[in-house]
């Protein structure tokens, strides 16, 4: 339909976070530290967000938009009300690609035997990382158990490595990841599952999660699981 929508100038947004705060519906989100309208369903064309920029990077446009859906902007409140908050606003939980050539170790590999992480996004944490985020679009997901980095001495390589990374313990974490990572693969597209768990018994709930997951979604995604044993082999 054809309505008021924000829009976001990213050539002069200086990544102050201000404006998502400002946004009780939730739509604008910090992505590779800029200010990005992650929902047009969720913007309600009023504009509370546009004071809070101090540098006048949003102003409002008349185009095409997903109509405001202020049902799942209710919905997400009550899902977010719901999760236990985290001191101080965490910086750290903002929503970013990460651009490799900024985090590289500056000393010549041959000398400092350091080797590149092939993370691309941030957050990783299930509990933390957003049901909807520009990543997600096309991407081949990993839902890993967090020991399997640490067992398996290849993980970056093998497993992260082109593809978005989601980790959990269901021993440790309190809750059931099914919910979320349904969510996930309804709202976004999802090309394939990768799921990496320990031999150990406790992280058969993580693996039973992802699979009720992909069955609420109502979607057929591809999807393998691959076990690393406490040995640090692969389970054949």
């Amino acid at each position: 339909m054809l309505r008021k929508i924000i829009k976001i100038d990213e050539e002069r947004c200086n990544g102050c976070g201000l404006c998502a705060q400002a946004c009780h519906e939730g739509a604008i989100g910090m992505v590779d530290g800029k200010a990005k309208l992650l929902r047009e369903d969720y913007c309600d064309g009023l504009g509370d967000c546009l004071p809070a920029c101090p540098t006048n990077a949003i102003s409002f446009e008349e185009r095409e938009a997903a109509a405001y859906d202020e049902e799942a902007v209710l919905k997400a409140k009550r899902e977010k009300a719901a999760s236990p908050a985290l001191p101080c606003g965490c910086p750290g939980t903002q929503s970013r690609r990460i651009r490799r050539a900024s985090c590289e170790h500056k000393a010549p590999l041959e000398d400092s035997g350091y080797a590149p992480g092939e993370l691309g996004q941030w957050p990783v944490q299930i509990k933390l990382v957003p049901v909807r985020a520009p990543y997600f679009d096309g991407a081949d997901l990993l839902i890993a158990a967090d020991c399997t980095a640490y067992a398996y001495g290849d993980f970056h390589r093998r497993f992260i490595r082109n593809r978005i990374t989601l980790i959990g313990c269901p021993k440790l974490d309190a809750g059931d990841y099914a919910e979320k990572l349904t969510q996930i693969l309804r709202e976004n597209d999802i090309r394939s599952v990768t799921i990496v768990r320990m031999e150990v018994p406790c992280c058969g709930g993580l693996e039973q999660a992802a699979k009720r997951a992909m069955q609420a979604s109502g979607k057929f995604i591809p999807w393998q699981v691959l076990t690393v044993c406490t040995d640090g082999t692969l389970k054949a």
